[in-house]
């Protein structure tokens, strides 16, 4: 047992909302990208009602709780169902949160059942209008997803897919075609409907619950920032991809909630796709590297096997925008090809 293991421990029995109640040892509940990781415990009392609680250990070298703490309020207060957090130590970086189960919609949506998929992206989508509707103002008061983070994301593919882990580089004309590339991509962002940003909207971070709404994690990087990102990291997820057909009729649906709420209107829809796939490339190269990036510098693999699909989505979106050629070009001739690239897409 590790020195802060102990500490957990130790904090968890002072807690009052488990004085009275016989729980179990914590159990690892769910992976991160980050360096917070989640346990779960349990009420082993037989005379009891069933309950159960998740504790995130952030250390706070690494991790700063409040921003998720902020962030849970926020979004409760707009009706949607996030973790609520039921006692804090900032000091050593434990919070106790209520328990939304451990179903995230990506280990459901795996067994492809097409009509259980659609009532779960209709509601996905439902709450992410109500996010965006009832956020709007408050989001002003988040960072903003601005120039220099929209552009430092991009380097991550150049930074960390590229030359650290393809040990690609690009050439004077290519370097030359992949700023004009990034210029594009980032331009399209700002100039969209600018809202509250979850930032981490997909299949990994929605949980199924009782009702007609997900249960929603992972949002304490919420960001200022253009209207079409959640739902392209939701409809393009890294990891599970349907159908382009499918695709569309999710993204027309959102698109006419939008209408309904005052966040879009009916003539905008070409325009509202072509800065939907932008912001999806945009979001994709970001993803790419990240990926890359947990692999080499945190020694996380788990997520190596994403990158193929996670590129595969920025060329055959990128096809259809002449301004996206050069990287097009680029990938398919030099990064797709590649030994470390190839495996099978996980498309229906």
């Amino acid at each position: 047992m590790t020195e802060r293991f102990q500490a957990l421990l130790d904090w968890l029995h002072r807690l009052p909302q488990l004085r009275e109640s016989d729980f179990s040892m914590p159990e690892p509940a769910s992976s991160d990208a980050s360096f917070r990781r989640y346990f779960r415990i349990e009420n082993r009392k037989l005379d009891s009602e069933p309950a159960s609680y998740i504790i995130m250990d952030a250390p706070v070298a690494h991790e700063d709780c409040r921003p998720f703490i902020r962030i849970s309020g926020q979004l409760e207060g707009m009706g949607l169902k996030v973790p609520r957090v039921l006692a804090q130590d900032l000091d050593q970086g434990f919070l106790l949160l209520s328990d939304l189960g451990n179903q995230t919609y990506l280990s459901v949506l795996q067994n492809r059942d097409e009509s259980q998929a659609d009532r779960l992206y209709r509601q996905a989508l439902t709450s992410l209008v109500r996010m965006q509707t009832q956020g709007r103002e408050m989001a002003r008061d988040l960072p903003s997803y601005d120039q220099t983070l929209l552009v430092n994301e991009m380097n991550l593919f150049s930074d960390w897919l590229l030359d650290e882990h393809l040990c690609t580089s690009m050439n004077k004309l290519q370097r030359a075609a992949w700023k004009e590339t990034q210029s594009v991509l980032m331009n399209s962002a700002l100039q969209q409907p600018q809202t509250y940003v979850h930032r981490d909207y997909h299949s990994r971070n929605l949980m199924v619950s009782d009702g007609d709404q997900p249960g929603i994690l992972d949002f304490q990087d919420a960001v200022h920032g253009a209207l079409s990102y959640d739902a392209v990291s939701l409809l393009r997820d890294c990891y599970i991809a349907w159908p382009q057909e499918q695709v569309e009729e999710w993204q027309r649906a959102y698109f006419l909630e939008l209408c309904q709420q005052g966040l879009a209107s009916k003539e905008e829809w070409n325009a509202f796709r072509r800065a939907m796939d932008l912001m999806g490339i945009q979001r994709h190269l970001k993803a790419s590297g990240i990926f890359a990036r947990l692999f080499h510098r945190d020694g996380k693999n788990g997520y190596l096997d994403d990158i193929p699909q996670t590129v595969r989505y920025i060329v055959e979106v990128g096809r259809h925008y002449p301004e996206l050629s050069e990287l097009v070009r680029f990938l398919e001739e030099r990064v797709l090809p590649h030994e470390l690239l190839k495996q099978p897409a996980n498309v229906a």
